[in-house]
């Protein structure tokens, strides 16, 4: 009676968990969990019926239709496992019917004649009741084996789940492998005789443990209404369709994945490139390799095409090395603007050089010696900027890879011995860092385009241009005042702002080179007049190891 008590309730909390996963369709996981809810159901039911029976046949009639039950549990837990986490590219129909194919053969046994292979009978009749006994036959052993290695197929993805990185479902992973270990357990001591239910198996009984589990994942844990389904695909979607291209690699430099993207580029079918070692599809991976950093390579057939190529290293959980990711994207456009700018800086400061020199020659001819000094101004003006384009160019080739760090100290001594050599009436107030304190190399071109153009346009009285550093363990601020005119509130703006318009834009490309340089070195530059008159620019960036 007790035990009919028991499974009675399996099937109550069992039925009732269904139809709350049967509400949730068609989420990811509500089909299979029904399945597999409704079998364990189907299977207690069976057995209530078998322990009520009075006659042999009848217990033999409900213990054949129990088998449907159990061969349907293991199957529907491995699919709702899979689909659950993700995994629903092995639900296919040929997957499916490969997995249905024992159960199948099981029902077939219990049904027409082969039961003998699969139970073992003895039945003793008593006085008003029939006393059963079994015992596992040949097919029975290929079932349980069946069972428990579907069962852990479907706690592999689980625990893999539960020991990533996505925390919100680790409630439900946990409370799922919950619900499977109760029967499990429960059967494997049934196997090893530890219960005396007179051959009758009890893991049934365990259902009710499950039921409860399943319950709480759903209700609790809100198991079909947030489930992690989408994770596995959502990353492969991103892998396969992003336009970057990522080789995968082992730790002995196999390749073992290539995204659309990478396969195209190569230009070799899929399966030639994956097991084979990275230099045959990628020759200049060793350089790639030692720089630790990103540089261009070409790839596939001589096509001109230059991609812009990273190499990033995979660790584990416990920050071992298990391989490596080749990223890359085309740059050929990029590559091709920057060397038409290049050969464009070459021509033009060539060109503005002659015209510059002859200039100069015609000016000296000049009797008005004014005009000659004017013409002559004007010409150097011409030439600065050609050197200041120079300057730009250089800024822009510095925009790849890390930063080269350098003294502080080095960079505004040299840009102060400029200005020094150059205006030596101005009077350089000048606060040198310690030796120690580095920033990016790229910030030489920008302190000296403000440090100059700080003395260049300084008509105070005293004509002073003052230089303060601070440092602390993050950033290195630099403050360059003067006692200047101060700059055009227009020119700072479109600075600030970025842009330039037919209607507004800056006259110097000085204060360009000092925008740009800043950006490219990761720090802020901010422009402050100073009372009554003067200029006061500040920069800040950040703190590089010492070179």
């Amino acid at each position: 009676m007790l035990l009919t008590t028991l499974l009675l309730v399996s099937i109550a909390v069992g039925t009732g968990a269904a139809i709350l996963a049967w509400r949730e369709r068609p989420k990811p996981g509500a089909l299979p969990l029904v399945a597999l809810l409704a079998a364990q159901a189907w299977w207690s039911t069976c057995i209530v019926f078998r322990l009520q029976a009075d006659t042999i046949p009848a217990k033999l009639q409900w213990l054949q239709l129990g088998w449907i039950g159990v061969v349907c549990v293991p199957v529907a837990w491995l699919c709702f496992a899979l689909e659950y986490t993700g995994r629903d590219r092995y639900l296919r129909a040929p997957y499916v019917a490969a997995l249905a194919i024992v159960p199948a053969i099981t029902v077939v046994l219990a049904a027409f004649g082969g039961h003998d292979l699969l139970v073992v009978e003895s039945y003793t009749t008593g006085p008003g009741d029939v006393v059963h006994f079994e015992q596992g036959g040949p097919w029975y052993a290929v079932v349980a084996g069946y069972t428990y290695l579907l069962g852990l197929f479907g706690v592999a993805a689980i625990v893999e789940l539960v020991t990533s990185d996505a925390i919100a479902f680790r409630g439900q992973g946990i409370t799922l492998l919950i619900g499977l270990a109760a029967p499990w357990v429960t059967n494997v001591g049934f196997l090893l005789g530890a219960f005396g239910t007179g051959g009758v198996d009890p893991t049934p009984i365990a259902f009710a443990v499950s039921g409860v589990a399943y319950l709480g994942a759903i209700t609790r844990y809100q198991l079909l209404e947030t489930n992690p389904a989408p994770r596995r695909r959502a990353r492969r979607l991103v892998f396969d369709g992003m336009r970057e291209g990522a080789i995968v690699l082992d730790t002995d430099g196999h390749v073992v994945d290539a995204n659309g993207y990478a396969i195209d580029a190569l230009g070799i079918p899929r399966g030639a490139v994956l097991g084979e070692p990275v230099e045959r599809i990628v020759p200049e991976y060793d350089h790639l390799r030692d720089e630790s950093t990103a540089g261009h390579l070409r790839l596939g057939d001589d096509d001109g095409r230059t991609y812009d190529a990273a190499v990033t290293d995979v660790t584990d959980v416990h920050d071992r090395h298990i391989g490596s990711i080749v990223t890359f994207h085309d740059v050929s456009t990029y590559v091709r603007q920057r060397q038409r700018l290049e050969v464009l800086n070459r021509i033009l400061r060539h060109n503005i050089r002659t015209e510059t020199n002859v200039i100069h020659g015609y000016a000296e001819r000049f009797a008005d010696g004014d005009a000659s000094r004017i013409v002559q101004e004007r010409a150097e003006r011409i030439e600065a900027v050609g050197e200041k384009g120079r300057q730009a160019v250089e800024l822009f080739e510095r925009t790849r890879g890390t930063h080269t760090a350098r003294p502080l100290a080095v960079i505004l001594d040299e840009c102060v011995e400029a200005v020094r050599e150059s205006y030596p009436d101005i009077d350089v107030s000048y606060d040198r860092p310690a030796d120690h304190i580095a920033v990016a190399s790229v910030l030489a071109a920008v302190f000296d385009n403000l440090i100059e153009n700080a003395a260049t346009h300084n008509e105070g009285d005293e004509r002073t241009v003052m230089i303060e550093t601070r440092a602390d363990a993050d950033d290195v601020t630099v403050v360059i005042a003067d006692d200047g005119p101060g700059i055009d509130a227009q020119e700072t703006d479109v600075i600030r702002d970025g842009g330039e318009s037919a209607l507004r834009h800056g006259s110097g490309l000085g204060l360009w080179i000092v925008r740009w340089g800043t950006e490219i070195a990761d720090g802020r530059t901010e422009f402050n007049d100073r009372d009554p008159t003067g200029t006061e620019v500040t920069v800040t960036v950040p703190r590089l190891d010492g070179a």
